[in-house]
């Protein structure tokens, strides 16, 4: 950690760069650093092991850099650029000089206005801009490799034990936020309702994998990863973890839904699932929605709650990130009661 807190350091200084950096901003997530310049962005992967993530040593994150590259030009070929080494001999600077300490993704900058979680707070998304990004993933998915052929190789399980190891380390990991970001009485509620719902549709979760629902998805679909610009750009992929990047196409849509009715937009939410059924011809995807919202929010509550134990980042943001946290747990336990 001693080397990436350097690295950090390092690159919030215009020497650092192979190029006039302009003004440095620096963004952090639970497992990023993220350097905004004035026309490209670095993202450098925090030395951390979540559990479902694994970033601790640099041949791992070298590894993890080149996926994301890899996985995200499916969607955003033209805005992820290549990995850089950063290096370090007197100085550390990205492909410098000396011994190679880190590795970044570099992608071409788009306004940070742009973002659509921007957009939304302002009010500029509309019914035609949702039904545009619905067709985008519906076509997406319609491309994306399937789990059958996957299936076939023995390389990945059946998709239900799948269903339940994703819930099951959601629950595992939350357990040292009960009485913090969620309540022991909402925590139990959405256990036993989960449990209760993959108990009784089985059956949906494999028809959904022999129909070619269940495919290389996304991962991480939501407002705070799409730019509208120039073009539409839905990026950040997930990269780190097969287990949850194959998933049933509905746990992608299921994930931008979640996020609209969060921001209080649930006429967008609405028309951005019907488009995509339209677009796709997948109606049984109604059959699962609530529970991949469900699944969605509370994920985004777990992951939102590492923040707060996380030393890189600022009391005043844990504070923000307790209230963030805790409004996702409500929205999954209110998704958790429509089960049946």
């Amino acid at each position: 950690m001693l080397v990436q807190k350097q690295v950090v350091e390092a690159l919030m200084k215009p020497e650092a760069y192979d190029e006039e950096p302009g003004e440095i901003e620096l963004v952090q997530t639970h497992i990023s650093f993220v350097f905004l310049t004035r026309n490209f962005v670095y993202k450098v992967k925090k030395a951390v092991d979540l559990g479902f993530l694994d970033f601790t040593t640099l041949e791992k994150r070298r590894f993890f850099c080149e996926k994301e590259l890899e996985l995200n030009r499916r969607l955003c070929g033209d805005m992820y650029l290549e990995v850089v080494p950063i290096n370090r001999s007197n100085t550390i600077k990205i492909k410098g000089e000396g011994e190679t300490v880190e590795y970044a993704v570099k992608m071409k900058r788009i306004p940070q206005n742009r973002m659509m979680s921007k957009l939304l707070e302002e009010n500029k998304v509309n019914v035609k801009l949702i039904e545009q990004i619905a067709e985008i993933i519906a076509n997406f998915h319609s491309k994306a490799e399937t789990r059958r052929a996957k299936r076939n190789h023995n390389l990945l399980p059946m998709v239900d034990p799948i269903v339940e190891a994703n819930w099951k380390e959601n629950f595992d990991q939350t357990k040292e936020f009960v009485g913090k970001t969620i309540s022991m009485k909402k925590f139990k509620l959405i256990h036993e309702r989960i449990e209760d719902f993959i108990g009784r549709n089985l059956g949906i979760f494999e028809t959904r994998m022999a129909e070619g629902r269940v495919r290389y998805c996304h991962g991480d679909i939501h407002s705070g990863n799409i730019f509208i610009a120039d073009r539409i750009y839905i990026f950040d992929a997930i990269e780190f973890n097969d287990r949850i990047r194959y998933s049933d196409v509905t746990a992608d849509v299921g994930f931008l839904a979640m996020d609209l009715d969060f921001r209080k937009r649930g006429d967008l939410s609405g028309a951005f699932v019907n488009r995509y059924i339209k677009s796709s011809g997948d109606k049984e995807l109604t059959l699962l929605l609530p529970f991949y919202k469900c699944y969605r929010a509370y994920v985004r509550g777990k992951v939102i709650s590492f923040k707060l134990k996380d030393p890189s980042i600022s009391d005043l943001e844990k504070d923000d990130a307790m209230k963030e946290a805790k409004a996702y747990f409500e929205l999954a336990g209110i998704y958790a009661k429509t089960l049946s």
